[in-house]
């Protein structure tokens, strides 16, 4: 409901309309923002969305890092995805799994991800004192909402595309990211 609220008060404020122009490479040049007065605010928060729904990736891997705010994945561990390991997204460390040797992720709506990645608004475990750890494995869909950095190891810094499980929160973000910056008044 806050979302919806938040959506309408965002159309109440701009100033201008906007028609996205979506590249096929959504890391490097995710959305870039071309004025068309044609365009309404309900019409270019759907072409969000549908950018999204476009670039959604299959997450499956070993979890690296587990932060308060998500987990650092690294992706691209095919085998996760056979049967009975496909009907949970959490899926114990000690499932044996290797990661895809010479794997290619493929640019087309759910295309297994590769490489590491920061996954947020994960599901609830079931279970008492069912947590996250380091080194078990994760099986979910993740639609993409920029850039987070890390620290890994003492004070090396990485950088790796993030994703979110729930695609109201890539809409609205991506969303955001294509209104109009405010220069403040000199």
């Amino acid at each position: 409901m806050r979302i919806a609220l938040l959506l309408v008060m965002m159309v109440l404020s701009a100033s201008a309309q906007t028609n996205l122009v979506l590249s096929p490479n959504p890391p490097a040049e995710a959305m870039q923002v071309q004025t068309n007065l044609s365009v309404s605010a309900a019409q270019r928060y759907e072409q969000v969305r549908m950018y999204c729904i476009q670039n959604r990736r299959i997450i499956c891997g070993k979890i690296l890092k587990v932060t308060p705010e998500g987990i650092v994945v690294d992706s691209g561990y095919t085998n996760l995805m056979r049967v009975p390991l496909n009907q949970s997204w959490y899926i114990p460390g000690t499932v044996v799994a290797s990661r895809a040797g010479g794997f290619v992720e493929a640019n087309e709506p759910d295309a297994v991800c590769v490489g590491k990645v920061f996954l947020t608004d994960l599901p609830k475990l079931r279970g008492v004192g069912a947590r996250l750890k380091s080194y078990d494995y994760v099986n979910i869909e993740g639609f993409p909402v920029g850039q987070y950095t890390y620290t890994s190891v003492g004070t090396v810094q990485r950088t790796v595309r993030e994703f979110t499980t729930k695609l109201q929160n890539a809409a609205l973000w991506n969303y955001q990211q294509t209104l109009p910056q405010s220069t403040p008044p000199k």
